[in-house]
């Protein structure tokens, strides 16, 4: 099988169920950005060296593809049963976002991006997690698992932020309080 078709070298693509819609179009824009999150997952995850944390990455990649496949669905019909998003998959987060904060200390003000090179590419990704959101929320009502896709985007978001807290703990990377200037 040949990975290039031809079929979008005039700006197409190809839903699942068959419907052609231009490259531009927010559908495809949403699992789009849904997919630079996972590369970016990936990226996270060859930086950080804490096993338990890099196998956490995976189960998160592995969401993602789920999320982009039902992103990639042309409406409610589900003609290819593909794996869905659960409230199971959202407790995961949660419990591993509470395991984190129990070590953190308590946050009293904004911080600012940065402090080591891990750290800034886990606010990279949280911050095109809130793009991909973002985006999903324009989506049609009508989309599969909207609101469960929402809900997961949401607090995986809560996640990376809280992860780059927990990083830099971990790699005694100085956290850089946000001190608005007021004029």
């Amino acid at each position: 099988m040949k990975i290039y078709t031809k079929k979008g070298d005039k700006g197409s693509t190809q839903l699942i169920g068959g419907r052609r819609v231009a490259k531009s179009h927010l559908r495809i824009e949403a699992y789009g950005t849904i997919d630079e999150l996972n590369s970016y997952v990936g990226l996270l995850r060859d930086l950080v060296t804490i096993k338990d944390k890099i196998n956490f990455l995976l189960e998160i990649q592995d969401r993602l593809f789920t999320i982009g496949s039902l992103l990639a669905n042309d409406g409610i019909e589900d003609p290819m049963n593909l794996p869905k998003i659960s409230e199971s998959d959202i407790f995961v987060l949660e419990k591993d976002i509470d395991k984190m904060n129990d070590v953190l200390p308590e946050m009293r003000n904004f911080v600012l991006p940065g402090g080591n090179i891990i750290v800034s590419n886990t606010h990279i990704t949280r911050s095109i997690c809130r793009r991909a959101e973002r985006l999903v929320v324009q989506l049609p009502d009508e989309t599969l698992q909207k609101a469960m896709i929402i809900k997961y985007l949401n607090r995986l978001s809560d996640y990376f932020f809280v992860l780059s807290r927990f990083l830099s703990k971990e790699l005694n990377a100085t956290e850089i309080i946000w001190k608005p200037r007021v004029n």
